[in-house]
Parts: structure tokens; sequence; C-alpha cells
């Protein structure tokens, strides 16, 4: 391979679900499809392949990694996000991928940046050209700050020599970790770090039944409203509020990022693209008895394709209703829901900013354990 020129190209995904000769929408029932669809696809197996390897290197399983028809999905983007996906490689040996976000309705001087290299290909100067690449794309669309991410497991940042810090002033990363040392190399500034928990399942109905309790002696005036993959239509204006506001009220230190706008037709976008990839949703809510407004959800994702964990999305309690026990009241309703829908589950995964005491004290009253550390970067241009 000594001398072939590096190759990147770009993985062409059909805007709709039904584009070309595939009709109809893709689900996790429908594995066989997904693959046919995906195969036709040129790089998305490769992309699904890295990442995959990736995933396991670092964590030993596949928890956090998107499934083939949720990535199939994702990389369609939509008319809220555009998403360009990039594939390197050297004669017929894949060396990486990179890609780039770019939000369409708000935070459009922005551009999201991803790099994996492969195993056999790091510590080369791959990485770099990679990273130029996305980094090129964003400039042409006018983006001026760019974000990215990595993560750390736990037991890494217990054993580290020295950590870079975030600029918030909560929690940092190894400083020698190869993700880490590579987006400070670059340029990029770490900003905050979000601890990722893991809780064992199931846990006990007593203990779930008790903490309940706990949260309903300071949460008399409010009812809990839960539904599965699909809002309610009489609740979806105000579930779209909620989402706007979990946009701008949670601790983002000092992100570029302003607030989303959200509508029942975004809601309903994002459930249908969920649907379409296989992801199942269970959400909790809580609704003020008095003005008859929701105030705070909560939001759990299960796959078929990875069956043994549950994700955990957003959760809100907005500034006017907090100190009344709304989080841990909706968060303990939600797992007894989800457990009994996804008993196969075995552990829920959440993130959290190191800053927010508040959630991450519920996350352990709940049992939650720190699993990992995630950088939050960004670099400004000009």
């Amino acid at each position: 391979m000594t001398g072939q020129p590096l190759v990147i190209t770009a993985v062409a995904i059909p805007s709709t679900p039904d584009a070309g000769s595939h009709q109809g929408a893709l689900g996790a029932g429908d594995a066989s499809r997904v693959a046919e669809v995906a195969g036709a696809v040129s790089g998305l197996p490769e992309y699904q392949a890295l990442r995959e390897a990736h995933e396991l290197e670092k964590w030993g399983d596949l928890d956090r990694c998107p499934t083939l028809s949720e990535s199939l999905e994702y990389w369609r983007g939509s008319d809220y996000e555009d998403r360009q996906l990039f594939i390197a490689r050297l004669g017929q040996e894949t060396v990486g991928t990179c890609s780039v976000t770019l939000p369409l309705r708000e935070n459009t001087y922005t551009a999201g940046i991803s790099v994996d290299v492969a195993g056999a290909y790091r510590r080369q100067g791959w990485g770099r050209r990679l990273l130029e690449h996305a980094e090129a794309v964003a400039v042409r669309r006018g983006r001026t700050s760019l974000d990215a991410y990595c993560e750390v497991p736990a037991a890494q940042v217990g054993r580290a020599a020295r950590l870079l810090h975030a600029k918030s002033g909560a929690g940092g990363l190894p400083a020698d970790d190869p993700a880490v040392a590579f987006a400070a190399s670059a340029g990029y500034e770490l900003e905050q770090v979000e601890r990722a928990g893991r809780l064992a399942l199931p846990v006990h109905p007593n203990h779930l039944e008790s903490l309940e309790t706990e949260a309903s002696s300071k949460a008399g005036g409010y009812a809990v409203a839960d539904w599965a993959d699909t809002c309610p239509d009489e609740l979806v204006h105000q579930y779209a509020a909620l989402k706007a506001r979990m946009s701008s009220d949670v601790p983002i230190a000092g992100l570029d990022w302003e607030a989303e706008v959200w509508d029942a037709a975004r809601v309903r976008h994002e459930e249908q693209a969920n649907i379409r990839s296989g992801v199942q949703s269970q959400v909790a809510a809580a609704l003020h008895r008095t003005s008859g407004e929701l105030v705070a959800y909560t939001v759990l994702n299960w796959r078929p394709g990875v069956p043994g964990s549950i994700t955990q999305q957003d959760t809100l309690v907005v500034e006017e209703h907090r100190g009344k026990r709304l989080g841990l009241l909706i968060k303990a309703a939600n797992l007894r829901a989800a457990q009994q829908r996804w008993p196969a589950a075995r552990s829920v995964l959440t993130w959290n900013a190191v800053e927010n005491r508040h959630m991450l004290a519920i996350n352990t009253l709940l049992g939650f354990k720190p699993a990992g550390y995630e950088g939050e970067w960004q670099k400004r241009l000009g």
C-alpha cells in the first residue's frame, strides 16, 4: 500500500426511506431489508464495521453503538440537520471515517466534527488528514464554531497521571489519552465533561416504590403522565415546549450553542425517525395539576438489536418547578415502566454534566455507578 494516495469519498445515502427501488420504512423487525439497503450504500457497511470495532475495543460491548438501522436513518439527515459522512481508503483498505453535522434551523454557525481511524492506521497522520477534510467541509458551509466529543472509561480517568481540566472548572480527562491529546493538539478546547453512569437492572421494586413514595411526599400538586413511542396529541405542543427548554436550561458550560425551536412537527419527526430505525421510547412526564401544564419529562430508549441495554436520553424539570423531587418521581416511574416493557435489559446508561450536581444526586439514589467520562470540545474559527 506504500505510495497509494488516501482517497476520501462521501457516503451517499438516500434522502428518504423509500428512495429508489427500496419502498417502505425500515424497522428493527426488518433486518434483512436494512442490510439490503445499507449494502447498496457505498461506504456505510465499512463505517458500521469500524464503529463497532472501536466500541468493542474501548468498552467491550456495543451498548453505546448505533445499530445498522440507526446509522442508516441518522446519516440520511433531515430538514433540521444536514449530516455528511466520509470514508477514507488506501487502495481497498479502509483507513478511517470522518463526519460533519450541520444544524439547519438554529446554531447555523456551528458544525459537529467526528474522526475515527482504524486501529492499524493510527499514529500515522491519517487522523489529521481526516480532520482537515471535515473542517474544510464545515468552513465551506460558513461554519465558524466546531464541536466534537470523545469518551474515556472511568477506570482510565481514575488512574490518569495528569488530567486536562474542563474550562467549566468541573471534571477532566486524561491528558495522555490519544483522543484527548489529538483534540487538544488540533486547537479544540475542553469546554465541559459529562459523567457516564450505568445502572444495573433489574432495580428491586421495593427500592423504586420507596423512592416514588419519597418523591410523592413533596410533589402532591403533580401527576405522572406516560406514553410509549408517540406523545398523545393533546400533550404534544406542551411536550415540544419542554424539548425547547431542554436545549436552553441544562448546563452547557462555555459551549457556543443557542436554544432550539421545537414544535409538534419536530416532535413527530423525531418519533418517526426513531420508529424507522427500530428505536423504542418510554416517556414519563410531570403534569402540574393546577395549570394542567407539563413541567418535567424523562426519556428512555431501547433497541431490539442491543436488548441488554437501555439508554437514558433527556431529563428536564423546568426551573419554576424545581425543588419538588419531580426529577426523582418521573425517573423512578419511567424505570418501572421500562423494566416491565423491556425485561431483557440488564443496564441503563446515562450522561450528565459533572457540574449538574442535582441530577447526579438523583441518579446516585437510583443506583447509577460511574462508567466513563465524555469530553465536549469546541474550536472557534477566526
